[in-house]
């Protein structure tokens, strides 16, 4: 029943150590240890976990889903401690990363629970009876256990974190008298052909973000989305858009500009972490943001343990530090104090949405919100990152949930621009500023004139308010370009209008419109 278990440790400031041999000693009773209690829906989880592992037979396997943020580790290594005061069984945590595999051993040991990590080093386990509980990367374990090299006695428990990576179902037929927990933020599986219901029986959902932010957990999420076409997008084999087509897309000039226009209008002077899709756009990036005049870094996973260490040493003592990378700080990665997080790429991946966004949503005394910048058009796809989820529907039925999520084109057609108020502000003596191309090219079709007269009429109106708001034709000029998002909109919704949506195209008219811009505001000047 429920209650053999014991309530929360309140661990206690102690120090010591216990000897592992003679060459060796083991730090975990060396540290203070702080004291810690369970939050109250950390420990709802816990109970809940706890009348499976009580109930269900000794092979079953059960997935636990929990937010970034919300303390997964923290639960987990409680139900460590627990189970092992219980039932004087091994615990195994399989992990994907090593820099999680320490992590994971540190919180354990911060428990109360004697644990050895299984790396690269270790061929064999004749200490193995000196500890209750093992952390182990997934390919290192699978290779040594292959390989009959080494065995694991006693488990009772094998726990899975960051479960959504299907690499972990290969050790599973290691284990198979063994109560399997997976724990994930997103229990969608990362190969699609692989649903998690496939692997595991049932699912337990935490406390949603939406809740957890309501209780003061995690920070407000305020998101701003950018139009980006990304038609020129390639979906490769693993589902998502393909590196070498984003680095095509993203490392053009007009995506840097974008890129730096959107830091400056929300992200300036606050820490920021960059995500791309490809280190060529990380690097490109980083040149951009240099060449501005900025503090920036660049990480990606060429980079030695001692360079990543020294990078984010430097990225977390800097106050408006700029860090660009790619999915190397998507997992394994806490730094509370980035106020702001620039998805500069497109995903598919529903998991790398939330893990790159939750890098940002670390609770702080002086910080409940944090910007999320969109340059993917991500939200859209997706949803805000901070709305409501159903994980049940999506763990039953995730072919369906994949189906339905909204493609690149359905979304740039449906993408409003707005003109953002400093750019409003430039144009404050024009009364309207709005233009409807759709309307404008029903009514010039229906009343026998030619498509490209919308144009002319649109082009007339931007012209216009460059007139109104500039002492000469200099001036207007000028003015004109602040107006090239909105020329860019009018010029797609068009596109649309003829059934002609070539990036190519595309690209043609909005050179085409600007020069007759140009043109018409000498004209206005002329009279």
């Amino acid at each position: 029943m429920l209650n053999n278990f014991n309530k929360p440790l309140k661990l206690r400031n102690f120090a010591g150590f216990y000897k592992k041999n003679k060459k060796e000693e083991i730090s975990f009773m060396r540290e203070k240890i702080v004291e810690k209690e369970l939050y109250d829906y950390q420990e709802r989880d816990l109970q809940k976990i706890f009348t499976y592992l009580n109930d269900a037979p000794d092979n079953f396997n059960l997935l636990y889903q929990l937010p970034t943020g919300g303390g997964k580790t923290v639960v987990f290594s409680e139900i460590v401690r627990r189970y092992i005061e219980q039932t004087n069984k091994k615990v195994v945590i399989l992990t994907h990363r090593i820099e999680l595999c320490k992590q994971t051993s540190k919180m354990l040991n911060g428990f109360g629970v004697r644990n050895k990590i299984i790396n690269s080093k270790v061929k064999e386990l004749p200490d193995q009876d000196e500890y209750q509980c093992f952390v182990a990367m997934v390919e290192t374990l699978n290779n040594r256990l292959n390989d009959e090299k080494l065995e694991v006695d006693n488990v009772g428990l094998v726990i899975i974190d960051e479960a959504h990576y299907n690499s972990f179902t290969k050790l599973f037929k290691y284990f198979e008298d063994s109560f399997i927990l997976g724990v994930t933020a997103t229990p969608l599986s990362s190969n699609i052909k692989l649903p998690m219901k496939d692997n595991y029986k049932e699912l337990i959902v935490g406390n949603s973000i939406p809740s957890l932010i309501e209780k003061g957990f995690l920070a407000k999420a305020e998101t701003y989305s950018y139009d980006v076409g990304l038609t020129s997008l390639q979906v490769g084999i693993n589902g998502d858009y393909t590196v070498k087509s984003s680095e095509d897309l993203y490392t053009n000039m007009s995506m840097q500009e974008k890129l730096v226009q959107a830091y400056e209008e929300r992200c300036k002077g606050k820490k920021t972490l960059i995500f791309n899709n490809g280190i060529n756009t990380s690097w490109y990036v980083y040149q951009t943001f240099k060449d501005a005049g900025y503090e920036v870094r660049h990480l990606d996973n060429t980079h030695s343990k001692k360079e990543r260490k020294e990078i984010l040493k430097w990225f977390k003592h800097k106050p408006h530090a700029i860090l660009t990378s790619v999915s190397i700080l998507t997992t394994g990665f806490d730094e509370p104090t980035v106020e702001n997080i620039i998805l500069n790429r497109a995903t598919k991946s529903l998991t790398l949405y939330y893990q790159m966004i939750g890098r940002g949503s670390r609770k702080l005394p002086h910080k409940d919100i944090f910007n999320v910048i969109d340059l993917g058009n991500n939200a859209a796809r997706f949803g805000m990152w901070d709305a409501p989820v159903d994980w049940q529907q999506i763990f039953k039925n995730p072919d369906y949930f994949l189906e339905n999520i909204t493609g690149d084109e359905e979304i740039e057609r449906e993408f409003k621009y707005k003109m953002p108020e400093e750019v409003r502000e430039l144009f404050k003596n024009s009364e309207n500023i709005e233009f409807d191309i759709k309307k404008a090219y029903n009514e010039a079709v229906n009343n026998g004139q030619k498509s490209k007269a919308v144009l002319e009429e649109s082009v007339n109106q931007h012209a216009q308010m460059c007139a109104e708001n500039s002492e000469d034709v200099f001036d207007a000029r000028i003015l004109a370009r602040e107006l090239k998002d909105d020329i860019r909109d009018r010029v797609k919704r068009y596109s649309y209008c003829i059934i002609n949506n070539t990036k190519n195209y595309r690209d043609w008219l909005f050179e085409d419109y600007n020069r007759k811009l140009r043109s018409k505001i000498n004209d206005l000047f002329q009279e």
